[in-house]
C-alpha cells in the first residue's frame, strides 16, 4: 500500500509565513515520513504578490520528495477566478481542493443552498481539468433544524458533485460516530482530516494527536479503507505541545496501522 499520509499545513501556519519557513517545514515533514501535504494557511503563498508562487512551491515539494495532496482555497477565488485556480492546482500537480466552510452565513440554510447551486458549475469545470472539489466540515453544520429535521450538512450531502472532506474530530464533536458516518459515503471521501479528541481534567475535550485521544481509530481506518480514502490528512488546529512533535506522533500511530506503505 502506498503512503497515504499527508500533513495539513494549517497545523504549522505559524511556521510557514516565509519561504524559508515553508522550505524548512517541508524538510521536517519529509523526515517524519509524510508523503504529502495539504496547502492551507501558508502565509508566504497568500496575497496578491505572494513570496512563494505555485511554481516555487512545486519546486520545494519536489526537492523534498513530497506531493501536494490537496488544498483549501477561498470560495470567492474558486467562483470568480476558476481558470486561475485550475492553473494554480495544475502547477502544483494537485487534484483535490476544498473550502474550509461557509463563514459569515449565520448558519442560514438558504446560504448553503445558494452555495451548492453555484458550486455545481465550478465543480464541473474543475473536474474537467482533473480536480475534485469538496467541502470541509466543522461541528456547526450539524445543528439540527427542529422544523425540517435537517442539518446544513445534509444540504452538502445532497450535492453529489461535492467531495466530503470530513474531519474526524469535528464529526465526533457534533455527537456523531465518525466510522459509522463514513460508511454512508463510499466514493466521496478521497481526502479526510484526522485528529483525535482527548479529555483533559479541568479543560474538557481538546484536540490531540491521532492515537492520544478517545476516537475509535480501528473502526475509522476500516471505514476509510472501505470508503476509498486516498489521503489521510493529519491536522491539529491547536496543539498543547510542539506542532511538529504532534504531527510526528500522529504519523507514527497511523503508520503502525499500515497507512504509510
Amino acid at each position: 500500500m502506498a503512503n497515504q499520509l499527508a500533513a495539513q499545513m494549517y497545523t504549522l501556519r505559524d511556521f510557514v509565513k516565509t519561504g524559508e519557513g515553508l522550505d524548512a517545514a517541508l524538510q521536517t515533514l519529509h523526515g517524519i515520513g509524510y508523503a504529502g501535504v495539504q496547502l492551507s494557511a501558508v502565509g508566504c503563498m497568500e496575497g496578491e504578490n505572494p513570496e512563494v508562487s505555485a511554481a516555487a512551491a512545486r519546486q520545494m515539494l519536489d526537492s523534498h520528495g513530497l506531493v501536494c495532496a490537496a488544498t483549501h482555497r477561498f470560495w470567492d477565488r474558486l467562483l470568480h477566478h476558476t481558470d486561475e485556480e485550475i492553473e494554480f492546482h495544475q502547477t502544483l500537480g494537485c487534484t483535490y481542493t476544498a473550502i474550509s466552510g461557509l463563514w459569515g452565513t449565520n448558519d442560514d440554510p438558504a446560504k448553503y443552498h445558494e452555495f451548492v447551486g453555484a458550486s455545481k458549475a465550478v465543480a464541473e469545470k474543475l473536474s474537467a481539468a482533473g480536480i475534485r472539489f469538496g467541502f470541509h466540515n466543522h461541528a456547526h453544520e450539524f445543528i439540527l433544524d427542529r422544523h425540517t429535521g435537517k442539518t446544513n450538512y445534509d444540504i452538502i450531502i445532497d450535492a453529489p458533485h461535492m467531495m466530503l472532506e470530513i474531519d474526524t474530530y469535528w464529526i465526533q464533536h457534533a455527537g456523531i460516530d465518525p466510522a459509522k458516518f463514513m460508511l454512508r459515503f463510499p466514493g466521496r471521501l478521497q481526502v479526510i482530516h484526522v485528529k483525535d479528541k482527548e479529555v483533559v481534567s479541568g479543560d474538557g475535550p481538546v484536540m490531540a494527536p491521532v492515537g492520544e485521544g478517545n476516537l475509535d481509530w480501528d473502526a475509522i481506518i476500516e471505514a476509510g479503507r472501505a470508503g476509498g480514502v486516498e489521503w489521510w490528512t493529519v491536522e491539529q488546529d491547536y496543539c498543547r505541545r510542539d506542532p511538529f512533535d504532534c504531527l510526528a506522533s500522529s504519523f507514527e500511530y497511523l503508520a503502525a496501522r499500515g497507512l504509510a506503505g
